[in-house]
Parts: C-alpha cells; sequence; structure tokens
C-alpha cells in the first residue's frame, strides 16, 4: 500500500517532469507557433503505454497521445537511444501538422517508461502553405505523412526519417529547428525519470505507478456515482457548404461507468474536417472532466471508466484516406460541444454554456515562409459567472502570439486586434467576447481559413442566449469588402486585408428573447 503523502507528492513529481519536457520544448524551439504560441503538449507513461502524467497543455493533444504510444508500441521493441516519430492520423497520429516524439526509458537494465512530447509544425508539406487546403479530400493532399517511425538513435536523427519530413515543408530550416526542440525535450524527460526511478527503486517506481493509476479510476468511478443515472443525448452540426454535418451523441452513465455514443452522427464527408477517433476519445475526456472534477489526476487510470463507441466511416472516426486537418481543429471543437450538451443535462451546476466551439484557423504563406495561429473567442457563460473573453476555449489551450513577434517573423501588418463588444449571448451570466483582428498583406501569399459558428451560433443552456456568430472579411485594394466562406483557400496581394471576427460565447441563465 502507498500511503497518501507519497502518492500526492510522486504524482506531482511526475507532472513536474512532463511541465519541464514542455518549458524545454518552448525555450529551444524555432517557430513562433511552439515559442509563442505554445501549441505543443508533453507526457508521462508507464511502460505498458498507459498515461501516468500530463503538463496542463492542448486537450486534443493529451487525450489523443496514448494513440500514438500504442503505435509505436505495437511497431518496435523499444530500445535505449532510440526515439519514434509519427503524424500518420491513420495510425496514431491526429492530423498532419502534429508530429509526436516517443522515448522509451530505461533504469537499471529495465524498461520503465515513455515519455512523448507532441508540436504543431506550421508546415508539412501539401496543396497549400501551413498544410491545410480547404479544398483537400485526401490526406496526401495535407502533407508528408510519418507512420510510426525509427526517428533518433544515440542522439542524432535518422536520415531516413528527417529527410523526407524536412525536404516536404516549404520552411525547412524551421523544421529542423523545431525537430531539435522535440528531441531535447524528450531527453531531459527521460534523464529526470531515471533519477526518480534510480532514487526511489524499481520496486517502489512501479508500486507507485500502478497505484496512481488506481487512484485516477476510484476518483473517477466516484465522480461518476454522483451523477443521476441515465441517457442524455445531444446533437450539433458542422458547417459544410450550403448544408450541415451532424454530431449525435448518447451519453449513458450507470453507477460509475459512462458510454458515449454517437452512432446516430453522418458519416465522413469529402472534406477536410473529417475526425479519427483518437480525437473524439480526447473530446471524450476532456467533457467528462469538465463536468465531474477538473481536480481528477489526468492519467490513464481516470478514463479507464468511459467508453467510447464510434462507428468506423462516420464524422467522428474516419477512414483513410479521408482528410483530416480540420478534424483536429475543428470537428473536435463541435464533438466536445455534444458531450458537454449531453452532460449538462446530468451536471446542470457544472456545465458552461457552448463556447466560440471553432479555433479560427488563419495560415498564410508562400514559397519562403508559412504563419499558423489560432484566434480566440468567447467563452461560454459559466452557471456562476460570465464567460470570459478574448481567449481559446474547449481542446485548444494555446496562447496569443505576440504581435511583436508576428511582425518580426512575417511579411504583413496587424492593423487592428480588440475585442468584439457585444458578440456574447444575453443571460444571468453572459457569454464571453470574440475578438477582431485585421491584417494587411505585404507580399504574395495564400490565404487558408479554417473556421466554424461562422452560420450556426453557439447555444445557451438554461435560458441563455446564443453568442454572436464569426465572420471573415477580405478588404480588397479598391475597399471592396467580400465576405469568405468559413473554410477556403485563396491567394491574396500586397495591400488587401484580412478581418476575423470570431465567436463570442453563450449566455447562461435568465430569460432571454431574440
Amino acid at each position: 500500500m502507498i500511503d497518501p503523502i507519497t502518492l500526492e507528492v510522486a504524482r506531482h513529481r511526475f507532472s513536474a517532469i512532463a511541465v519541464e519536457m514542455g518549458g524545454v520544448l518552448r525555450r529551444t524551439s524555432l517557430s513562433p507557433n511552439i515559442k509563442e504560441r505554445a501549441d505543443c503538449s508533453a507526457a508521462v507513461f508507464t511502460a505498458g503505454g498507459e498515461m501516468l502524467a500530463q503538463a496542463e497543455h492542448i486537450p486534443v493533444h493529451l487525450g489523443s497521445m496514448p494513440e500514438s504510444v500504442a503505435a509505436c508500441i505495437k511497431g518496435f521493441d523499444p530500445k535505449p537511444g532510440i526515439q519514434y516519430a509519427v503524424n500518420d492520423p491513420f495510425h496514431g497520429g491526429t492530423h498532419l501538422n502534429d508530429l509526436t516524439i516517443v522515448a522509451p526509458v530505461f533504469a537499471a537494465g529495465r524498461h520503465v517508461a515513455w515519455v512523448a512530447n507532441r508540436a504543431h509544425h506550421a508546415d508539412v508539406g501539401g496543396e497549400a502553405p501551413g498544410s491545410m487546403p480547404a479544398h483537400a479530400v485526401t490526406v496526401d493532399q495535407e502533407g508528408h505523412r510519418v507512420p510510426p517511425t525509427v526517428a533518433v538513435r544515440d542522439g542524432a536523427w535518422v536520415e531516413e526519417f528527417v529527410g523526407p519530413f524536412v525536404s516536404a515543408s516549404r520552411t525547412p530550416w524551421e523544421r529542423r529547428g523545431d525537430l531539435d526542440a522535440q528531441m531535447g525535450a524528450n531527453a531531459i524527460a527521460v534523464r529526470r525519470l531515471v533519477e526518480l526511478v534510480e532514487t526511489e527503486g524499481l520496486d517502489q517506481h512501479d508500486a507507485v505507478a500502478q497505484s496512481l493509476l488506481d487512484y485516477g479510476e476510484r476518483r473517477m468511478t466516484s465522480a461518476l456515482e454522483v451523477l443521476p443515472d441515465g441517457s442524455y443525448e445531444f446533437e450539433d452540426f458542422m458547417e459544410h457548404g450550403t448544408g450541415d454535418v451532424a454530431i449525435r451523441v448518447k451519453v449513458t452513465i450507470d453507477g460509475g461507468t459512462l458510454i458515449a455514443d454517437f452512432s446516430g452522427s453522418d458519416l465522413q464527408v469529402e472534406a477536410n474536417f473529417n475526425a479519427v477517433e483518437a480525437v473524439t476519445r480526447s473530446c471524450l475526456y476532456y467533457a467528462v472532466r469538465v463536468a465531474t472534477d477538473p481536480t481528477i489526476p489526468a492519467n490513464g487510470g481516470c478514463y479507464r471508466p468511459l467508453s467510447l463507441l464510434a462507428p468506423e466511416g462516420s464524422i467522428v472516426n474516419a477512414s483513410a484516406p479521408a482528410a483530416v486537418a480540420a478534424g483536429n481543429v475543428e470537428t473536435s471543437q463541435r464533438i466536445a460541444d455534444v458531450l458537454l450538451g449531453a452532460l449538462a443535462q446530468a451536471a446542470p451546476d457544472r456545465v458552461p454554456a457552448a463556447s466560440q466551439g471553432t479555433m479560427n484557423n488563419v495560415l498564410i504563406g508562400n514559397d519562403e515562409f508559412a504563419y499558423y495561429e489560432t484566434v480566440g473567442g468567447g467563452q461560454g457563460a459559466r452557471p456562476y459567472r460570465d464567460g470570459q473573453s478574448g481567449i481559446q476555449t474547449g481542446m485548444t489551450n494555446t496562447q496569443n502570439t505576440p504581435i511583436e513577434a508576428l511582425h518580426t517573423h512575417y511579411p504583413f501588418r496587424v492593423t487592428a486586434y480588440t475585442l468584439r463588444r457585444g458578440s456574447g449571448g444575453q443571460g444571468r451570466y453572459r457569454g464571453g467576447e470574440g475578438i477582431h483582428r485585421e491584417i494587411r498583406f505585404e507580399v504574395p501569399a495564400t490565404l487558408s481559413l479554417m473556421g466554424e459558428r461562422r452560420r450556426n451560433p453557439p447555444w445557451g443552456l438554461a435560458g441563455g442566449g446564443p453568442g454572436e456568430v464569426g465572420e471573415d472579411w477580405l478588404i480588397h485594394r479598391d475597399g471592396e469588402r467580400e465576405r469568405l466562406p468559413s473554410k477556403v483557400t485563396i491567394d491574396v496581394e500586397p495591400g488587401e486585408t484580412l478581418v476575423v471576427m470570431t465567436p463570442g460565447g453563450g449566455g447562461w441563465g435568465g430569460a432571454w428573447s431574440p
């Protein structure tokens, strides 16, 4: 038996390793997307592949990362000094920009753990800068695929991996810098884990790790037992051309277990917002923690009572070779929305109204640079407080790229950046405000937008009103304003200006009338 104090100290020690891993990755990376925006995540896993601890990074990364580790375990026998890479959405990845580097940890001659970090590379090839072409219908149009592969051997990149990965990108020098940061982040995590295991001994390490997982399972089971048993259904929609694609869930709570069944969802589509199962699973983990107790340790144990049913070939479990770039960043937000909408019926005092429900992806580039950023918006009002304004919500947790960094690295200028007043939904508690941002182009470039909630607003709860939908505009040099579709790839010219107006969050409570 592990006493509570030892268990709590161990939990924080493992989490601290993941936090340090993420800190090293950010400080040593080259791209603003990782260094400034923190579009990266890190976690520690048992030798069997269960997540032991994570840093509080990006939910859609962390909930799906066990699939990447599992893919490497399936493909290779772990060896000291080896690190593995994967980004293939149909073999442990999520979308091609997110490259996961996985390293085994050996102590006292035995394999004792895995460490992994995931970073969003701003360009990995494909038919548009940033690797999210709006017109893509297959994954190969989106960039370079990496199935589970030996990437590092004895501290050096394996050329069979790094050569094709780097050469596929429009910014190969930036890719090399970010790759080196990922390798170094894993190296420091391996060192810290070896120090920890050698200090406490192999048997004690095994006992503590197992106790942490069992503790997470007990906490989640207890939290689910508090919720009323029953089945709760909800649906919401992705915007596709002039129509909608339905995502439907039935959440069944039975004692200390929960099943999320997406069988009523639409089939995958010929577009780039199909989601693979790992993404849907990450949404389930996130939403349940929101609706139960966010203080439950985020490890593999706390996810044991949760089950997912996602039919293969559907919008929430796409089959190869479907395009999936926006499934990770946009459909994940809607999957989280429908789960929270269902869980709000079981835990009305815990679940907020819908947040902006999109990451408002902006990608700008040409053959010389590639810029990627997600723009914040309004958080849904909570049952006890207004929603926050101008922040990342839901399945993302990235930061704002400082304008000074943008002007240093890229040939465009941010000419306006404010809150979008009045965009939050009304109610006893108001939804948070969206963001208004304007970018003036200085060189010819290709622009891609991946957004949602441009037609269907974020919903309110308990009588609260919806948030405002988002809008995207291109102002031409002659002053003409052109409203852009929510998902589009176009060429832009110097002197033109992009206007992004992100959605506000839904309101909570009160009597709202349109």
